[in-house]
């Protein structure tokens, strides 16, 4: 008898590709599209992980293409802890493929940048990126002056990089019902106040999230036709959850969806890959071994 399977390497069985090795031997998880050479610029944005996949890469003499950098009189932990240095430029997180489509509508003038500040004890807060300055900034002129400088070295990562990482974190969302523009974080959790009315909560569908980040994609390569992509999903579980599901539950469906919609994308388009972050860190093969004790925060 003659079977398709006779001819398919090992990496296509289980008991030969896993149960058979220990897990650190464990490989050819990843066969990449595309190869990065150490000269190409490569940005990372996306959900917190993604400052795995940006440190990795100038640990090994890559170039990471940062296009916002920190005062040279600030040091090495207070430029982390004002932001920069985390992502490609100081966006802060962007969780959802609907803040990327946001974010670079924004960046290349397809929309304007909504007018709202938070305020709290004479500090001003951007809505868009509310952990970006620990104390808030001093000044609405200087939070739009930061944010127009984010927005510019955004729009530079679109139209000079070689690649372009994006690590899908979460499919819970907030909304401005009013004016139809998302928040990166419910109002209320780190600045601003929570409205009800206003504020509306929104647990996206696998087919809007495909739409918002094929649409995101679209658009950067308008401005630059040799944008390649590299899609990661974070492994970091919810840190809570509206959706009434428990937080469990919550995060294997999320990541479920946004899993999906990362090989969807990868396997329709030549110039989209899926790198298996989420699979090295999350499967059982590695018995939860890159987590931090909290089973949460990955080493």
């Amino acid at each position: 008898m003659n079977s398709p399977y006779e001819s398919l390497p090992e990496k296509s069985f289980w008991k030969k590709a896993v149960a058979s090795k220990s897990m650190f031997d464990i490989e050819s998880l990843w066969d990449p599209k595309f190869r990065i050479r150490p000269r190409n610029k490569v940005a990372t944005f996306g959900s917190c992980f993604a400052q795995h996949i940006g440190n990795a890469l100038k640990s090994r003499g890559f170039n990471w293409f940062i296009t916002e950098t920190a005062p040279e009189s600030l040091s090495r932990e207070n430029a982390k802890e004002f932001n920069y240095g985390i992502f490609s430029s100081r966006t802060g997180n962007i969780y959802t493929t609907s803040l990327l489509r946001q974010w670079t509508e924004w960046a290349l003038g397809e929309r304007e940048v909504p007018e709202e500040v938070w305020e709290y004890n004479g500090r001003f807060y951007d809505p868009f990126r509310p952990r970006i300055e620990p104390n808030g900034f001093s000044s609405i002129e200087e939070l739009k002056a930061s944010q127009q400088q984010t927005l510019k070295s955004f729009e530079r990562c679109i139209k000079e990089s070689n690649f372009f990482v994006f690590t899908l974190g979460l499919t819970e969302s907030w909304i401005n019902a009013e004016h139809g523009y998302e928040y990166p974080m419910c109002p209320g959790t780190v600045a601003g106040d929570f409205d009800e009315n206003l504020h509306k909560f929104k647990n996206q569908q696998f087919s809007e999230i495909l739409q918002n980040l094929k649409l995101a994609m679209d658009l950067m390569r308008r401005e630059n036709k040799s944008l390649k992509f590299i899609l990661t999903v974070s492994p970091v579980p919810l840190t809570a959850t509206k959706s009434g599901n428990h937080v469990l539950v919550a995060t294997m469906e999320s990541k479920s969806i946004l899993r999906a919609v990362a090989g969807q994308l990868s396997g329709n388009n030549r110039y989209v890959d899926y790198y298996p972050s989420y699979e090295i860190i999350n499967s059982p093969v590695f018995k939860g071994v890159f987590f931090e004790p909290n089973q949460r925060s990955v080493l």
